[in-house]
């Protein structure tokens, strides 16, 4: 009985012992450099990790993964900035109109209380005081634009929604006037928020691709975009003289709405929605341009190239 018991000992160790040098041997093979060459050579496989085998790619190679794995990250940070803004807009859009109701309760109440004090008018001239503050905006604003622009009471930004491609579109929201009937006025901006397949690596974040204006319904005699030349002509046969009368172009601010669109205007139209309307109440004040000139003074030519560079964002070269 007990000559059982340690033969069945003797086994079990004998069996561990067997495990231990065998895990040792692996190790060891493992180990071996010429070993494993051998079996690299003969399984015609790599052996190293991934970890290994980008360690062992060319710097040039690892610049361009680096880069393209910054390109993956920069597109989901542009659409999750997007996806803030456009929440963001909505906010500022819900307490518009929580004010609105305000004023307009607050009107009523003041009616109630004396029928013959006249409701406060809201700013007048605001937006056209503010283009005329603003060097990029008065030169495109004509004399012939200033009185429809005391029309305009208010402008916004609105973003594409998060399952639509990106886009975005500016609104001028108009009261009644004797120029045209519509009541907005709209310009929407398609963008490319992804690198481009055949140049990746000149991806530097949304660019405009293109833009649609919209239709202004003028009223009769009112168009500003548009003049009359009157010319005199002289028959060379009769020698009579006549009168002809063409249709041409007229500068004004309202050729923004008129595609087609150039690419030039969209630096006009980026700085609408990245610094304008964000500001407007700056540029009405003036305090907006004294801060513009001050960071110009300081750094002179330098300001004036990051301006450059901030009007060029999201627009296509």
């Amino acid at each position: 009985r007990d000559l059982d018991d340690v033969e069945e000992v003797h086994e079990e160790e004998t069996g561990e012992e067997t495990k231990i040098k065998a895990r040792q041997l692996t190790v060891q093979i493992m180990q071996s450099p010429q070993i494993l060459a051998v079996l690299q050579e003969r399984l015609d496989v790599p052996v190293e990790t991934p970890t290994g085998y980008l360690e062992s790619l060319p710097r040039v190679v690892k610049r361009r993964v680096n880069a393209l794995k910054n390109l993956q990250i920069e597109t989901k940070f542009y659409e999750e900035v997007h996806d803030l803004e456009r929440n963001m807009l909505f906010s500022i859009n819900k307490e518009d109109e929580i004010s609105e109701e305000l004023k307009e309760k607050a009107k009523i109440e003041d009616e109630k209380k004396d029928e013959e004090k006249e409701d406060p008018k809201e700013i007048p001239e605001f937006w056209l005081t503010v283009s005329k503050n603003v060097d990029l905006f008065s030169d495109m604003v004509q004399q012939h634009d200033e009185p429809i622009l005391k029309h305009l009471k208010d402008t916004k930004v609105k973003l594409s929604d998060a399952d639509q491609p990106m886009n975005f579109v500016l609104e001028f929201h108009f009261e009644p006037n004797e120029y045209f009937t519509n009541e907005m006025l709209s310009k929407t901006y398609r963008m490319r928020s992804e690198p481009d397949d055949s140049d990746p690596f000149s991806f530097d974040g949304p660019e405009i691709m293109g833009c649609t204006g919209c239709q202004i319904d003028w009223k009769k005699g009112k168009n500003v975009t548009l003049k009359t030349i009157k010319k005199k002509q002289k028959h060379k046969g009769s020698g009579t003289v006549h009168t002809v009368t063409n249709t041409v172009s007229n500068d004004s601010f309202f050729n923004l709405f008129a595609p087609p669109e150039v690419p030039e205007n969209f630096k006009i139209d980026h700085f609408l929605r990245e610094g304008i309307i964000p500001r407007a109440v700056s540029y009405f004040t003036g305090e907006a341009i004294e801060v513009d000139d001050d960071v110009y003074d300081e750094e002179g030519e330098e300001a004036d190239e990051v301006m450059e560079e901030n009007l060029t964002i999201f627009i296509k070269i």
